[in-house]
């Protein structure tokens, strides 16, 4: 559906990245008047590998079904069934590998691998078949009138609204508009990422090779013998990587692979970007909540950043879902306290964790790499140490909003 003549919504998301537009999907799913603003996704480039892909967890997953979008995308979803971790580092005191099986916590699965554009368009349809508003432009501007917020547009008439999510990235013109400021952590590193066929099958394993500076971690895709990268180095290092032609790169990669996949081939185009954080000061203020990136920004590590902003879509469904309830006001002050609280704890200990696990491997002191090394070691001994921490990783401490568990609908 596109812009109606009214431009009075309960709620406006503004960003049409995959937090966004699941937050708007969420919305209207708990029975919110919503208003998504953005520019509509890039289309997928033809006759390449994916450069970027999501690794979405499996309450991530259940969130798509409950909102009408996995049937969209299960057939270009690979499965996540196991994640191998490889101390690849030139210290002495290596740890040995490890591999986390989804079945050893009761799972076929971890979840799954799906390429960016792919997630976008579906979402995107789903957004166009079901909410009220779907406008394809920029917000220039935003106002407190009243009990309401004035967005004005790039382009069109502008808008009111109860509520502005603002799902609209790092340099966020809703956090900006409501005085929210932001801390961001930098890392002497940048990322890479691609796609590129191997000879050996993946067998459903993400494997990540820790070392120096970064890591380099290989995702499956639904071809069995291709899967995603994202290599993370030094900025010198990913420079001189991105100068290579796919001859060069290819013979990188492989000699960093070693024997793990196989014989690399089929490069797809490669993507640059830095390695940073980012942690917004407050999650709300001025009739305003905070969503994925605009929020907060993780290092690539672990599929944690945006599994976190899916959580954070369907957590202000419930918020607004218990203000509608109460016939109360989607953007007063109990409605954004009530946000701010559902989300502290999850995104407090994963940007923390994220950020001790990515400092680790940046460290060469003897002491931090022993203790890695004997965390590592622990895990492999002791199975019940190894499952709790794959519980850790894959649930927030927190319960799960209703939209991602499994009996949702």
């Amino acid at each position: 559906m596109t812009e109606r003549a009214e431009h009075i919504y309960s709620v406006a998301v503004v960003g049409t990245g995959a937090s966004g537009l699941a937050a708007a999907l969420a919305l209207a799913h708990v029975g919110a008047d919503v208003a998504v603003i953005g520019p509509p996704p890039a289309p997928a480039r033809e006759g390449r590998l994916e450069t970027r892909t999501a690794a979405l967890l499996a309450s991530s997953v259940d969130l798509l079904r409950t909102l009408g979008v996995w049937d969209r995308l299960e057939a270009e979803a690979a499965p996540l069934e196991a994640i191998r971790i490889v101390d690849a580092s030139a210290s002495p005191l290596r740890a040995p590998a490890i591999e986390f099986k989804a079945s050893e916590v009761g799972l076929d699965n971890f979840g799954y691998n799906i390429p960016n554009t792919v997630l976008l368009e579906s979402l995107y349809a789903r957004a166009h078949e079901i909410l009220p508003a779907v406008i394809p432009a920029t917000v220039s501007g935003i106002a407190i009138e009243g009990d309401k917020a004035a967005l004005t547009l790039s382009q069109g008439t502008p808008i009111r609204t109860g509520l502005v999510a603002g799902a609209d990235g790092r340099h966020s013109i809703c956090r900006a508009s409501a005085g929210i400021g932001m801390a961001e952590r930098h890392y002497d590193q940048s990322a890479i990422a691609t796609a590129f066929r191997h000879s050996l099958p993946h067998r459903s394993v993400s494997t990540e090779l820790h070392r120096e500076h970064g890591s380099v971690t290989t995702v499956p895709l639904p071809d069995a013998h291709a899967s995603s990268l994202i290599w993370i180095g030094s900025p010198a290092e990913v420079t001189q990587l991105m100068q290579c032609d796919d001859a060069g790169f290819i013979e990188a990669l492989s000699g960093r692979l070693g024997d793990c996949l196989g014989v690399v081939s089929d490069l797809g185009a490669r993507a640059e970007f830095p390695v940073a954080g980012l942690s917004a000061d407050r999650l709300a203020a001025g009739r305003t909540v905070l969503i994925g990136e605009a929020a907060h920004i993780l290092p690539p590590i672990g599929a944690q950043g945006l599994n976190l902003g899916f959580r954070d879509a369907a957590a202000l469904a419930d918020c607004v879902a218990a203000a509608l309830r109460g016939g109360r006001d989607p953007g007063s002050e109990v409605v954004l306290e009530a946000y701010a609280e559902a989300r502290r704890l999850d995104i407090m200990t994963r940007t923390v964790g994220v950020d001790l696990l990515n400092r680790s491997l940046l460290t060469s002191l003897p002491p931090l790499q022993a203790a890695r090394g004997v965390v590592l070691h622990g895990l492999n001994a002791f199975p019940p140490l190894r499952r709790a921490v794959m519980r850790v990783g894959l649930a927030p401490p927190t319960e799960l909003p209703s939209l991602m568990r499994p009996s949702s609908g």
